[in-house]
């Protein structure tokens, strides 16, 4: 896999403009990315590995096999939690830094891990769900913003998009592990109590790592962050990523009121990049990305498939297809442009949608056939295939770039708290949706919002591919006020 382009800044085209900057250029920076990843392998791992482990929790508990509600909340109460933990992530990163907000979410992860898998009924399962969900949520917020603030803005958006082949790996990772533990005996606690496995690997070579650098130069330690950005960039580039840090240092001492959430309602541009930025999240979710991940064996058994064992394995090609899907969505994302493949994203999403209702619709009417059942199999693969370049890495790259330093951990936040309240709703209300109206209609409602998502994108999302930070806060000015205005924004005024 090869990501080029001419040097920009985090940055500048400058003289040095002929040398290329690829995404396997700098080991130290692709190292960083992957270790501060396994937040993202973490949030995948979590989503896959219910959707197997449920199968299993309905046989030994019999409250749960007969309560639709039951199993909705053991699934959605990790994401009550990642909530909570993505509206706290921002302020934890601002006010302590990427790296410490990693290890504490790595810690509660550990702990939730060994709640589920020692669970006794399902109640304690579900407080093992909710720790386990308010790391990923602080996971969420940290781990692409790290990545981000450590990558050259040629390949920021390759690497960011790593995160999110992490969560695709994670998910695959999960499927995996659930077939491999279908036979053993507490098969489901294993499959939950695996997953405090990354996080212990994470923590122990996050120890290691340097903090952000930018966080670093602005928040405490200059010397420290010099060091660490000489380890990113080449000497004709270091100079102008240290004037350009010491320009927004400037500008931050400058400013007389320190950052407040109300700022992202009251500032013209903050609040058009929010729109755009919290938008794409929420769409991302409302176009059933994890109803998919969470349910897909039970999408399968629905399809006409009723052993567990090939809905798990139908469900780990899927999740292949998601992981591989990422890698496209790296090659491409710097190179294509974040706009126009979220836009041809969508365009498949809305078609594997109607393929995938349609199947479902037949089935409802009670004569499936074989050759429906694999048409419905179909439509997943296709929705995945589509989703998986675009919308699912599109968001999390966009979130991680569009906000202004000052306001990059609480945007970023409350991006991803939008992210998980809609994965919430979502995943809370499928089971009960598909009962009460049938699953063609469901996924033919998830088709009508793709249709939406494609305009709203159309509409409010800029395209970002190689800008600077300063640049895509200049795009936020001018549409806000105008191209040519002068009038100063919140973040000038001193």
């Amino acid at each position: 896999m090869t990501i080029e382009s001419l040097p920009g800044n985090s940055g500048y085209l400058d003289s040095f403009s002929e040398k290329k900057i690829s995404y396997f250029s700098n080991g130290y920076v692709l190292g960083l990315t992957v270790i501060a990843g396994i937040g993202g392998l973490l949030f995948g791992y979590d989503t896959g590995v219910i959707s197997g482990a449920l199968l299993y929790i309905k046989d030994d508990f019999e409250v749960v096999s007969q309560s639709s509600f039951l199993q909705e909340t053991i699934v959605s109460m990790a994401l009550v939690g990642a909530i909570i933990g993505a509206a706290a992530g921002g302020w934890i990163n601002d006010a302590y830094g990427r790296k410490k907000a990693t290890l504490l979410a790595d810690i509660v992860f550990i702990i939730g891990a060994i709640v589920m898998a020692a669970a006794p009924d399902p109640y304690v399962l579900i407080f093992g769900r909710l720790l386990v969900g308010l790391a990923v949520g602080v996971a969420s917020v940290t781990a692409p913003v790290y990545i981000a603030e450590a990558s050259p803005s040629e390949i920021r958006g390759g690497l960011v998009s790593t995160n999110v082949l992490m969560i695709t790996g994670g998910q695959f990772l999960s499927y995996l592990v659930n077939l491999a533990f279908t036979e053993v005996p507490g098969t489901w606690r294993w499959m939950l109590g695996a997953s405090g496995v990354p996080a212990v690997i994470q923590f122990f070579f996050m120890l290691f790592l340097p903090e952000s650098p930018r966080w670093l130069y602005l928040k405490k330690d200059k010397s420290e962050a010099i060091s660490v950005l000489s380890k990113i960039y080449e000497p004709y580039r270091l100079e102008e990523e240290i004037d350009q840090l010491s320009i927004a240092l400037e500008e931050e001492r400058l400013r007389k009121n320190a950052v407040r959430y109300m700022d992202v309602i009251k500032s013209k541009e903050i609040r058009l990049a929010f729109l755009a930025g919290a938008g794409l999240q929420a769409f991302q979710q409302f176009t059933g990305i994890n109803t998919v991940m969470y349910y897909s064996p039970t999408i399968v058994q629905m399809a006409g498939f009723s052993s567990n064992q090939l809905a798990l394995l139908i469900s780990l090609i899927i999740a292949g297809l998601n992981a591989i899907g990422t890698i496209v969505g790296i090659n491409l994302i710097d190179h294509f442009g974040r706009r126009k493949l979220a836009l041809t994203s969508l365009s498949g999403v809305i078609v594997a949608l109607l393929i995938l209702s349609t199947s479902l619709f037949v089935e409802s009417s009670g004569s499936m056939t074989g050759l429906f059942a694999w048409l419905a199999i179909l439509g997943l693969a296709l929705y995945i295939a589509f989703f998986s370049p675009g919308m699912g890495t599109v968001p999390w790259t966009v979130n991680s770039e569009i906000y202004p330093e000052s306001y990059r951990g609480i945007c970023g936040g409350m991006s991803a708290t939008v992210n998980w309240v809609s994965n919430f709703v979502v995943a809370e209300s499928f089971l009960s949706l598909a009962e009460a109206v049938g699953t063609g209609p469901t996924f033919l409602m998830l088709g009508a919002i793709a249709v939406v998502a494609f305009v709203f994108v159309f509409v409010f999302v800029p395209e970002t591919k190689g800008l600077s930070f300063d640049e895509v806060e200049r795009i936020w000015r001018e549409r806000a006020w105008g191209r040519g205005n002068d009038r100063e924004g919140l973040l000038e005024r001193s």
